[in-house]
């Protein structure tokens, strides 16, 4: 793909390929909520991208080299998204955008808690989380797996505070 490029900046350039933010919650919703179809992306994102928006950025970031499309074998009909390596190498960028959204910003405990658990993992488990995401996405050999998934873990952390804050409000109430 030509890019109009304004500068040869590593920030600049980083910025033109993944600036806008629907591009980001694309790459977010794929490698922590493990979404690959166009429908669980549409319907999955609690920001709500609308489907015109969806399809030109999941085509932009194809043409970028980000993402791949393929027919999927479970369903004549639905196309299957995945990540390339250069999608699954923004893993320490996002627990980084994370662990400063979560320092500077107003989030909340339910949404942060991921953020915070990748923060804490660091590197280890920003290393564990990108095999398992070249296997599952790449079809690259896991290593013997010890324990459960990076995204089961931030996962249940995730239900875990949503259980209690309503647990939180049954008693209060």
């Amino acid at each position: 793909m030509s890019m109009d490029r304004r500068s040869g900046c590593p920030i600049n350039l980083s910025l033109e390929v993944f600036g806008d933010r629907w591009s980001l919650i694309i790459l977010r919703d794929m490698i922590f909520g493990g979404r690959r179809h166009f429908r669980e992306m549409l319907n999955g994102s609690m920001e709500g991208i609308a489907s015109n928006i969806l399809a030109d950025r999941l085509k932009r970031l194809m043409e970028l080299g980000m993402l791949t499309k393929a027919d999927d074998p479970s369903h004549k009909q639905k196309a299957i998204y995945s990540l390339t390596e250069m999608a699954i190498t923004l893993v320490p960028i996002l627990a980084h955008l994370g662990a400063w959204g979560r320092v500077w910003l107003p989030v909340s405990d339910e949404l942060s808690i991921r953020a915070e658990l990748l923060e804490k993992g660091g590197q280890p488990m920003w290393d564990k989380f990108m095999d398992e995401l070249r296997h599952e996405h790449l079809g690259m050999p896991l290593d013997t797996m010890s324990g459960p998934s990076v995204r089961a873990t931030l996962q249940a952390a995730y239900e875990a505070v949503v259980a209690s804050k309503a647990l939180a409000a049954s008693t209060a109430a």
